[in-house]
């Protein structure tokens, strides 16, 4: 946790630069940014442990900025810094999905303590969620995280996509029929067409030639329906 990059985004230079230096002192790396536009284009390019950001931010407000952060990177830690103490302000950052939410004047100790807190709590989520991974072939499960990677690469799969994939890789080799794979899958299975499942068949295999050309795990049996190899 000592090595973590921490994104700092702060318009006020004196604020920052105490910031930086308390956090540099404290064995982390720090990114600083002035404003929150820039930060949109460079975490398409990398990501940090954490980012603490400043609502008050000249170019875009910060619950914004992380809104958007965090349409992108869901599981991407973030702090609030803010001069308002409003309970409703503070409401709003967490519900938005920020992990903590620092008032000025603070101690940069304390911002220092709760970035700690912050990625030693998330250090250990993860390390209950590397526990619970399901390894088929090329495959990673992760149920916690909702989560399946293939080979080595997080897929960005939809809520039915998800299930539908989890549903074959809980019973690799075993040949589903469209109608198993309404009602294990779909909740209105009834209300569903037949051809809802061949849909998210071809999106899903759309998403894995993406990451591995080579690899074509699901398999079609005509007229019986689906099985997934290991891959």
């Amino acid at each position: 946790m000592s090595q973590a990059t921490i994104w700092l985004v702060e318009d006020e230079s004196s604020i920052a630069d105490t910031l930086i230096y308390t956090l540099e002192q404290e064995g982390f790396s720090v990114r600083s940014f002035g404003r929150g536009l820039p930060v949109l284009e460079a975490v398409k390019l990398s990501r940090p442990d954490l980012a603490i950001l400043d609502v008050g931010l000249p170019d875009i407000n910060g619950f914004e900025l992380c809104r958007r952060m965090l349409a992108e990177y869901p599981a991407l830690p973030l702090l609030f810094l803010t001069a308002r103490s409003e309970e409703v302000d503070k409401l709003i950052g967490l519900e938005i999905g920020a992990d903590d939410y620092i008032a000025k004047p603070f101690s940069p100790r304390e911002v220092c303590a709760r970035v700690r807190t912050v990625l030693r709590r998330l250090q250990k989520q993860q390390q209950n969620m590397t526990d619970s991974v399901l390894r088929i072939g090329q495959f990673e499960l992760n149920e916690m995280a909702a989560q399946v990677s293939w080979c080595q690469q997080p897929l960005p799969l939809t809520r039915y996509e998800y299930l539908l994939l989890k549903t074959l890789l809980l019973s690799p080799g075993r040949v589903f029929s469209r109608q198993q794979l309404m009602e294990l899958v779909w909740s209105n299975a009834e209300e569903s067409i037949d051809r809802t499942v061949d849909t998210h068949i071809k999106t899903l295999r759309a998403k894995l030639r993406v990451i591995n050309p080579e690899l074509s795990p699901i398999n079609t049996l005509r007229g019986l329906g689906y099985s997934l190899g290991a891959g």
